[in-house]
């Protein structure tokens, strides 16, 4: 690559090289995302679950590694490779660090995917909705295994081929996912009494809204990676370098935005909010409570009683019993006798 690459050559490299380089920056961008995301999380959910917490630690890990790796691809095509443009391009085909990122990169949204199934669960206590999405996802990841193999053999059309696979199923169980927990939310929805409905609606919207970017950029992916399968170009490989980022990006947002929708919900009904747990803290009530706790969702029963129910359940399996509704009722119903009755949570 000496000199101006002119013709063919600037061809070729653009569409061979370009992806990556584009693909790492945004990787390495959305990294830095995700820092920021750890140590909010870090900061204001000191008292999580010890589950929760490996969780987090282990995904930081993961994404960093992945970032590593990104760096290293540049590195090498772009300082160890100058000057070789053919040998830069082979790098695609034949070393175990660029022919095996589209698996490391399943691996980090298989990962993420678990957490929104098993969160499916608690919500819905249904494991006959959640098996066929989580079916979905361990094909998707097969594919991809299969797809590897075949970029090891630099079999264009068949690489396209479980490329599609893989991301039409990851496309599907994604939206699919998001519409069955936004299902079972809405039907808690319609028995809560009216200071709850703001806060099972804010989750509503947290769902889509977190599974919104890694959903399109899943589309993107699938759609260029479906153009011009013969081998003229790997455009889609700049989607997916960012697509595992995303999907870590969507976990860390949900988990974090727990305070928000707490301290949005008890502001705007009254309860007492200080600046303290607006801004990450919590007291030392609040933390008897556990932080995975919501708040208490009232829920008017046909024959004009209160069931308190917990709707940290809905994130937290530790707190997950009962029998098959949302959250855990825990006994405690209160006979409505006006609309003066005080609010409570479950302890």
């Amino acid at each position: 690559m000496s000199g101006r690459l002119t013709g063919e050559n600037s061809r070729l490299a653009m569409a061979w090289l370009g992806p990556w380089l584009v693909g790492g920056c945004l990787d390495l961008l959305l990294q830095g995302v995700l820092f920021c995301q750890f140590v909010s999380y870090i900061t204001y959910y000191r008292d999580d679950k010890g589950s929760f917490r490996i969780a987090v630690a282990v995904l930081a890990l993961l994404t960093t590694l992945k970032s590593i790796h990104a760096f290293a691809i540049m590195w090498i095509q772009y300082i160890v490779y100058f000057g070789d443009l053919p040998g830069a391009i082979l790098l695609n085909y034949t070393t175990w660090w660029q022919s095996g990122n589209p698996l490391m990169v399943a691996i980090i949204g298989v990962y993420v995917q678990a957490y929104f199934c098993f969160r499916l669960w608690v919500i819905s206590k249904r494991w006959y909705v959640v098996a066929p999405i989580a079916t979905l996802f361990f094909f998707a990841f097969l594919a991809i295994v299969v797809a590897t193999y075949f970029i090891s053999t630099a079999d264009g059309p068949k690489i396209a081929h479980w490329f599609a696979a893989h991301l039409s199923s990851v496309f599907v169980g994604d939206i699919t996912l998001s519409f069955a927990t936004a299902f079972f939310l809405l039907k808690t929805k319609k028995n809560v009494l009216p200071e709850t409905v703001g806060l099972i609606s804010a989750l509503i919207r947290l769902t889509f809204q977190t599974a919104a970017p890694a959903a399109l950029c899943a589309m993107f992916n699938l759609i260029f990676s479906q153009v011009n399968p013969g081998g003229s170009g790997i455009t889609s490989t700049a989607f997916n370098m960012a697509l595992p980022k995303l999907y870590a990006i969507s976990m860390m947002w949900t988990l974090n935005g727990r305070r928000t929708i707490r301290a949005s919900h008890s502001s705007h009904h009254g309860m007492a909010t200080s600046s303290n747990e607006i801004s990450g803290g919590r007291s030392r009530a609040q933390r008897r409570a556990d932080d995975m706790e919501l708040g208490g969702i009232r829920v008017l029963t046909q024959i004009e009683t209160v069931q308190h129910v917990d709707v940290r359940d809905m994130f937290d399996p530790a707190q997950s019993r009962g029998d098959g509704k949302l959250g855990d009722a825990r006994g405690q119903i209160d006979t409505k006798k006006s609309d003066e009755d005080s609010v409570h949570y479950a302890k």
